[in-house]
């Protein structure tokens, strides 16, 4: 009997004790239900989540804790009968706390039954999870955010890769630069997108076993459309893992970067343009300078050998040497006259040409330049139109390119000369918009590679052996096209023949300018009589070369060496003077500036400017008779009959 009342006892503990351990919980609403589901119990749990003192709620049917939505489903009394008939009732739902505010419940319901199987009620178990479904709604609204975001995006390709390089989504972008919809690209392995070549080289599973081994891989280089075209594409993968560090997959941004490509393409041959211009105008303005200065030189030179062929006795050992030394300055003129034209600095006689004519006038000089075993053609539509240049500067470029193809073809082949009408458009190329004669010279040579071609009119640029050639023939054609408002263009293809065109603007007869009357004295004309002439060179040697030819000639000479001294030895030969000829380049007053200030004091007074190029500015001096350096005695004294009238 005693140990029966302690058995007892103890259990009445152990129940106390359960009780108190209940009622002390605070995270989890426990409290017990009768068979009706009227509630028998509550402990501190229930009374913070749900509001209610116990005494408010005890004998309370536990529906109350429903919404009004839930209670007309009948939802209490199904979770009583799902526990009754499957022994435990599990769910998930909005359930009302007594101020009427909601919170999220996870809810656990279990029968209770007695030793013979009676229903005694129902122990329930609930558990607030409001802040978990609050941060589950945030998390899934953050997502479908970012989904709606990546779908979104137009510009990049972005997309997932499985851990063997599959595509498991796709968004717009990616649709919109590779050409596949999401459903026929999911799925696809994404070498698919990279062309053929890489595809042989494994660049794919090379950018995945970069990407898997340091996280991160990053390529530019030319990926493959749907629809075969590429596009020059700036990729980035990267590896993307798990908590415990396993591979889950790869994300993929691809960008569309051709324009970027093009832009930085054309921005560096625009750079490298401009280079070249900068280059060649520097070169042209030495070499401008340098011809300047060396026909002075050959000025000097000519006219020193030709008076001593006038006075030297005739010796016939010695004529020969003189004569040699003549033909030597010639040609030295012949190659100023080149390195002017190269740099655009001599003067061009501009008419219009017939360039058909021209070329069937010369057609007997170009076939002696060939060997017997070539064959020249020319081919000229009907009713060209005239080109606007220099008739014999065009000559001499014809000549210039058939003895370059002459050279390029070995020991025999076909040189053709055609022209045909070309019309320009577009604003930004080399020439203005207009219409155009292109005349072709082409050969059936060795040809030239690109980088030959692209450096054929630098000057002094020769393929040819030592001795056989300056290198400044294509220059000084492509200074004629250039002063001429056109341009030069080279095509070859190596081993197939070369065709230089010449693109010259056209121009119709009645637009042709009228040429000038050569400046003449308006007094009377001074007939056979010894001229009184003040010659004006800064160059000491020029100066006292063309005093020798004009006292050899019978003419009085006043030297000047400047325009200020010019002015002054005018003004102290009270009018005496019948004629100036004066250097154009000299320093503080210009020839053409000097021939200005005759014009105004000394009206009807001749000048003649004695220059190796135009260099003048447009409108200034443009009316004077030319003398072009360096001058034979012979072109001086015609010069000088025709501005005097003798």
């Amino acid at each position: 009997m005693h140990a029966m009342m302690e058995s007892h006892d103890g259990s009445l503990l152990d129940q106390e004790r359960y009780r108190l351990l209940v009622d002390a919980i605070s995270d989890y609403a426990i409290y017990m239900l009768d068979p009706s589901g009227h509630v028998a119990s509550w402990n501190a749990g229930a009374q913070r989540f749900k509001g209610y003192e116990p005494e408010e709620i005890l004998g309370h049917h536990f529906s109350r804790f429903y919404s009004n939505e839930d209670r007309r489903a009948r939802l209490p009394e199904k979770a009583l009968e799902t526990a009754m008939n499957e022994g435990r009732f599990e769910s998930e739902g909005w359930r009302i706390r007594k101020d009427g505010t909601r919170f999220w419940a996870h809810v656990i319901l279990d029968p209770i039954w007695d030793r013979s199987g009676h229903l005694l009620g129902f122990a329930k178990v609930t558990r607030d999870l409001t802040e978990r479904k609050k941060a589950e709604a945030e998390l899934r609204l953050s997502e479908e955010k970012f989904q709606l975001l990546v779908n979104g995006v137009s510009d990049y390709a972005l997309y997932m890769l499985d851990p063997d390089g599959f595509v498991s989504n796709w968004n717009a972008g990616a649709a919109r630069i590779k050409g596949y919809t999401a459903e026929e690209a999911v799925g696809r392995h994404f070498s698919h997108f990279y062309t053929e070549e890489d595809q042989k080289k494994g660049e794919p599973e090379r950018n995945l076993e970069i990407a898997r081994r340091i996280g991160r891989v990053e390529r530019e280089g030319l990926r493959q459309r749907k629809d075969g075209t590429t596009f020059w594409a700036h990729v980035v993968i990267d590896a993307i893992r798990g908590e415990t560090g396993q591979l889950i997959g790869y994300a993929k941004i691809t960008r569309d970067i051709s324009e970027k490509v093009e832009a930085q393409k054309a921005l560096t041959k625009t750079r490298e343009e401009l280079f070249q211009a900068q280059k060649m105008e520097a070169i042209g303005q030495l070499t401008g300078g340098i011809a300047h200065d060396f026909n002075n030189l050959l000025m000097a030179i000519m006219g020193s050998l030709e008076i001593l062929r006038k006075r030297m006795p005739d010796d016939p050992a010695l004529r020969p040497l003189l004569d040699n030394a003549l033909q030597g300055t010639e040609r030295g003129a012949a190659l100023t006259q080149r390195m002017l034209a190269f740099s655009r600095r001599q003067e061009l006689n501009m008419r219009p040409v017939n360039v058909p004519l021209l070329v069937a006038g010369m057609m007997d000089f170009l076939e002696r330049s060939l060997r017997s075993s070539m064959r020249i053609e020319t081919h000229f539509p009907p009713d060209l139109p005239n080109v606007l240049t220099d008739s014999v500067q065009l000559e001499t470029a014809l000549l210039n390119l058939v003895v370059n193809a002459r050279d390029a073809m070995g020991e025999s082949g076909t040189v053709t000369i055609s022209a045909e009408r070309h019309y320009v458009e577009d604003e930004g190329g080399k020439l203005r918009c207009g219409d155009y004669l292109r005349i072709y010279v082409s050969d059936t040579g060795e040809g030239m590679d690109p980088e030959t071609v692209t450096r054929a009119t630098t000057p002094f640029f020769t393929t040819k052996g030592v001795g056989k050639g300056t290198g400044l023939g294509l220059s000084m054609v492509q200074g004629l096209t250039e002063q001429s408002g056109g341009m030069l263009s080279i095509e070859s293809v190596r081993h197939e023949g070369t065709t230089v065109s010449l693109f010259l603007p056209t121009i119709d007869e009645e637009d042709c300018p009228k040429e000038n009357a050569q400046a003449a004295g308006n007094g009377e004309k001074l007939g056979d009589r010894p001229l009184i002439v003040l010659a004006v060179d800064d160059d000491a040697l020029v100066l006292m070369n063309t005093t020798l030819m004009l006292e050899d000639l019978g003419h009085q000479v006043i030297e000047a060496y400047s325009g200020s001294e010019a002015l002054a030895a005018l003004r102290q030969e009270d009018n005496r003077i019948d004629l100036v000829i004066t250097d154009h380049s000299m320093p503080k007053m210009t020839g053409a500036e000097l021939a200005a200030e005759i014009a105004t004091e000394w009206p009807g007074l001749p000048v003649v400017l004695a220059t190796g190029y135009a260099e003048l500015p447009d409108g200034s001096g443009n009316h004077l008779p030319r003398l072009p350096k360096p001058f034979s005695q012979q072109q001086l004294s015609d010069m000088i009959g025709t501005v005097t009238g003798t």
